[in-house]
């Protein structure tokens, strides 16, 4: 399988916007829509922290992936956190995330990242099992910890 994967831009917000709507309330992560676009605008008009990649056809995308960018003196360079995968239900299943978990980090390695990183959900299994397909390991003796500033 090869899915297609566009690197969206200030054109795409308008498709993003629904699919991240349904990712939010799928996760139970309280945003609005002013919230979600003020966030993802500034990746969809370059900034060099991060890229959102469209998942299927550019016109009608059946999901999105988030990166931001990091530097990582452990891993020697840049590095990667996938802040958000999302497929829409009606078409998960199809390999679609795993085709997404392989060819992207091949062309982020190329590209100089030295790291991809994600967070998942210590309840959900399906979740678990994709990422360790895609060869994701949990990292022994490291939980991820946050302050919302």
């Amino acid at each position: 399988m090869s899915t297609r994967l566009h690197l969206a831009g200030p054109d795409d917000l308008e498709r993003l916007m629904p699919l991240t709507t349904a990712f939010s309330v799928e996760t139970g992560i309280k945003t609005d829509d002013d919230w979600r676009r003020a966030a993802v605008a500034p990746l969809l008009e370059g900034s060099p922290h991060g890229a959102v990649y469209l998942i299927g056809p550019q016109k009608a995308p059946v999901g999105y992936i988030i990166l931001s960018f990091g530097w990582s003196l452990e891993f020697g360079g840049m590095d990667g956190f996938v802040d958000e995968l999302y497929i829409r239900p009606a078409v998960r299943g199809r390999g679609m995330a795993t085709d997404v978990l392989y060819s992207l980090p091949r062309a982020l390695r190329d590209a100089g990242l030295k790291a991809l990183h994600l967070e998942v959900n210590r309840e959900d299994a399906s979740a678990q099992r994709l990422y360790r397909k895609a060869h994701f390991q949990l990292r022994g003796g490291y939980s991820l910890m946050s302050l919302k500033l």
